[in-house]
Parts: structure tokens; C-alpha cells; sequence
């Protein structure tokens, strides 16, 4: 008979994204043979990303009250936003060491295009945010997926009036990539996007 806190856990474990009933018991169980140091760390980290909050600035997650760490920090330009659907996103950007501007985390986006009353409620944000003269530049850092694209060119016509320059990343053949084994659409960004 299986323990009542495994079950428990397990049916938490199942909620989260890519972990079905099975491997959710597995990991349960697992999280259960643990050394009890290890259980308790990992059910203290657990409390601890409960207490985030939500910054009031990009909408990224903060443990410091209002402001997450990047929207706190004054040497950021605050005249450039990167948009991007998710958190991790931001973390990827924020590896390169490149990007010094704001961020907006709009949410993960529709693939029919139509945007959710959360999205347009984090636009108008945004735009209320502006500087005098509108942003200098407004980054649509989304994935270049067919519903990227059509999003980005949803966000770009509501942002029109409030960057004075909206871009998307670039796009081409990757450091490494071979022009004889990059497809059409590839090629075509490579030759636009070329510097």
C-alpha cells in the first residue's frame, strides 16, 4: 500500500508540465529515499520560490519586493525593452552579457495571434511606461516560429507608436552551420539580416 504523503505528492508532482501520473510517482518516490537533509532542502527551496512576487516593472518573478534584480539596477538602460514570452527567455539573453536594456515578459503567446486581456493589460504597461519621446528601441526577442512571427508583427503594430525603433533578433545560419545544409527560410534571413 502506498503511503498517503507519496500519493499526495505525486498528484502535485503530476501538475507540472512534461511529468504524467507515472513519472510523477517515480519522482516521488525518489524525492522519498532521499537523505532526510536532501528532502528538507529541496522542500525549504520549494517554500522559498513561494514566497517570490511578481515585479511591478517587467513582470518577471522578485525576491526583493517590487523590483526583481535586473529592474533595480540604475546602470540599465531604460530607454531599450527586450519583450519576451517567459522568464527563462530573459535568463538566456542575460547569459550573453550583451543586452543591457529593460525587459517585458509579456506571457506565453497565442498561436492564433488573438491577445489575451493579461498581454494587452502588460502592453499597456509598457506603454504608459515610456519615456518622453518613446523608448529608443523596443526588442520583440521571440522565438522564430511561424506563431513568433505572427505575434511579433501583432506586438510590433500595437508598440508602433511607442519605440522609436522596433527590431527583432536577428536570424541566419548559426556559428558552425553549413550554407549547403541551411534550408530556404534560413538563408533568406542570413542574406537579410547580413552586416
Amino acid at each position: 500500500m502506498t503511503p498517503e504523503s507519496i500519493k499526495q505528492l505525486a498528484k502535485l508532482l503530476s501538475q507540472l508540465p512534461s511529468l504524467g501520473p507515472r513519472q510523477a510517482t517515480r519522482l516521488a518516490f525518489h524525492i522519498a529515499s532521499l537523505p532526510k537533509e536532501d528532502a528538507v532542502a529541496l522542500s525549504e527551496a520549494a517554500r522559498a520560490v513561494a514566497r517570490l512576487t511578481t515585479c511591478t516593472n517587467c513582470f518577471s518573478l522578485s525576491e526583493s519586493g517590487d523590483l526583481c534584480y535586473i529592474c533595480s539596477d540604475k546602470r540599465r538602460d531604460q530607454t531599450m525593452v527586450a519583450v519576451v514570452e517567459k522568464e527563462t527567455d530573459m535568463m538566456t539573453l542575460e547569459k550573453t552579457r550583451k543586452y543591457t536594456g529593460r525587459y517585458l515578459i509579456i506571457g506565453d503567446l497565442p498561436k492564433d495571434g488573438i491577445l489575451t486581456a493579461g498581454h494587452r493589460k502588460r502592453l499597456q504597461y509598457l506603454k504608459k511606461s515610456a519615456p518622453a519621446g518613446g523608448f529608443s528601441e523596443i526588442i520583440l526577442a521571440l522565438s522564430p516560429t511561424t506563431y513568433g512571427d505572427l505575434n511579433a508583427s501583432i506586438l510590433a503594430q500595437e508598440l508602433r507608436t511607442t519605440a522609436q525603433k522596433i527590431t527583432r533578433l536577428g536570424r541566419g545560419i548559426p556559428t558552425g552551420g553549413e550554407i549547403e545544409f541551411a534550408d530556404e527560410d534560413t538563408l533568406e534571413n542570413a542574406l537579410k539580416n547580413r552586416n
